[in-house]
């Protein structure tokens, strides 16, 4: 029998001339997909990346039965850009709005779990996917689904106690179970489990509930060491081990279901943990993720790469594991070949840096008249140094203090800083997270690993920090960053959805960001607002 056609690129023939199915192939050449991801966890913190107090005995081994990437990045730190990155195969620069925190975001982006849906996977999620931010209608393939996560088809109907307050009552490893479930025999899935922890608030002591020693505790260099600190680490250090402890209830559903072979399973976090001078900020605990991934045999196990990958090399890489070709959109890098090396350490010479960068995270930030303006920044990050370039050092890196330093969350840490007085022994811990910065940073991560020590005014250093700039400032050009080519400003004025949020902030009940892109630029968008 002769067969004319087959939907898009996944018939394939075998010897006596049938096609293999959808499903069969699928079973054949085709892996499961689990990304597991959480929300506000630094890499530091799990134990095959060096805690001691924080177990994460589930997340090890992961990396124990497959590979560890080393130098693992998130292009910005901060929710919903980090998310845009990974689901669209874009640098965040590249994505428009969704460069931007809690943006309008368009339409016009493709998301890998629907292309795969195009090819036949079943894809969904459970938790938080894209976000926060207001998203317009997405083509699901058979019909435009107003407000449809990027993520792929919300799983959320199963909740459970949560053993602490601040704890989300989704119960993640229930809604997978349910999604495996009701998923067609055979057929391949995709499916995006985001926690919501260890994202803010947490119950205030938890630590003392759960009976933990702050002695345990291990303080950054940029925080002081006191009571308080290590309190509210200890708390966030619950939230992680809850992540973790949905980890292993996905990998057991797994293996209950025979599917733990051929499924491949990511897990990392979409930036460092919600606490002053680490969430949003261009450093590295806030950028440098953990990224670990499991697929069966195909994978040797106990593997350690140090080649450079970023969210937006994900996309191209589950397309191509996928038997697809990467989307046109897509500028991202497939890190299939470092998936499959058999040998450790750096497989592709050229993969030895990382682009970075933000614009605005949160409202709170003025310039003038000009209300909700971001803090631009980009940066290279090599196997050595980290070179910053602030370009507009006269605003505030976490937001203006008089409307409460709004890009950077509440904590007893953010307290603790914003009570210190100039003459407090402390105080230069506050400077380090909410001072302003020069306009050029540069250290060097072999001996000061937190970002401390600035060395863009060392003479000593002038080549290295004019070679990474030049080598920074071409590889944006190249990739037509608006904030390179002089048109930047444009990200100032991209609307944040919270409209009513910033009339009452700004006390300006007027305020309409959206009207004032439109004239700007153009076009405008609908009002809304959607919480953190």
């Amino acid at each position: 029998m002769v067969i004319a056609s087959c939907t898009l690129m996944f018939c394939t023939f075998v010897s006596d001339g049938s096609a293999l199915s959808d499903d069969r192939l699928a079973a054949a050449e085709r892996p499961n997909i689990l990304f597991i991801i959480a929300d506000d966890a630094s890499r530091d913190s799990m134990g095959v990346y060096g805690s001691t107090y924080v177990k994460t005995p589930n997340f090890d081994r992961i990396a124990r039965e497959g590979v560890v990437f080393t130098q693992a990045y998130n292009c910005n730190p901060k929710c919903a850009p980090a998310r845009a990155c990974l689901l669209t195969g874009r640098y965040s620069w590249q994505l428009k709005e969704a460069c931007n925190h809690n943006p309008f975001l368009s339409d016009e982006w493709a998301f890998y779990p629907f292309l795969l849906e195009e090819s036949g996977y079943e894809i969904g999620f459970t938790g938080k996917g894209w976000g926060p931010g207001i998203h317009q209608e997405i083509d699901a393939g058979k019909t435009k689904l107003e407000k449809l996560n990027p993520a792929g088809y919300p799983y959320n109907e199963k909740t459970a106690k949560p053993p602490f307050k601040g704890i989300s009552n989704v119960d993640y490893g229930a809604n997978f179970e349910a999604f495996l479930e009701k998923k067609p025999a055979g057929k391949p899935f995709c499916f995006w489990f985001g926690t919501k922890e260890p994202h803010r608030g947490y119950g205030k002591d938890n630590w003392k509930l759960d009976g933990r020693n702050l002695d345990d505790v291990t303080v950054p260099a940029y925080y002081p060491d006191n009571k308080t600190i290590r309190g509210d680490l200890a708390d966030y250090a619950i939230e992680v081990e809850w992540y973790d402890n949905h980890i292993g209830r996905a990998l057991k559903h797994l293996e209950d279901h025979n599917l733990i072979d051929n499924t491949l399973i990511i897990a990392t976090s979409d930036h460092g943990m919600p606490f002053p001078r680490v969430k949003g900020q261009i450093y590295d605990d806030g950028f440098h993720v953990p990224f670990v991934v499991r697929w069966g045999n195909k994978i040797k196990p106990g593997r350690t790469v140090t080649d450079f990958i970023t969210f937006p090399d994900l996309g191209p890489t589950l397309l191509e594991l996928a038997k697809l070709e990467s989307h046109p959109q897509m500028t991202g890098k497939s890190f299939v070949e470092q998936l499959m090396a058999d040998g450790s350490g750096r497989i592709d010479p050229t993969r030895n840096h990382t682009l970075l960068g933000k614009e605005r995270h949160d409202i709170g930030r003025t310039d003038g008249d000009q209300l909700s303006v971001a803090y631009p920044s980009r940066a290279i990050r090599t196997d050595k140094y980290l070179y910053v370039r602030n370009f507009k050092p006269n605003r505030w890196p976490g937001g203006d203090p008089e409307y409460g330093l709004l890009n950077c969350d509440g904590s007893p840490t953010k307290s603790y800083l914003t009570k210190l007085k100039p003459s407090d022994p402390d105080y230069r811990f506050y400077e380090m997270s909410f001072g302003k910065r020069p306009a050029e940073e540069l250290y060097d991560i072999d001996v000061d690993p937190d970002c401390i020590q600035n060395l863009a005014a060392n003479e000593n250093h002038a080549s290295i920090k004019a070679q990474l700039w030049e080598q920074l400032k071409r590889q944006l050009t190249e990739q037509k960053d608006p904030r390179i080519l002089g048109e930047g400003d444009i990200f100032d004025f991209y609307p944040n959805c919270r409209v009513d949020r910033q009339r009452k902030l700004y006390n300006r009940p007027k305020y309409d960001p959206v009207k004032e892109f439109g004239q700007r630029y153009g076009s405008s968008k609908e009002s809304g607002n959607e919480k953190d």
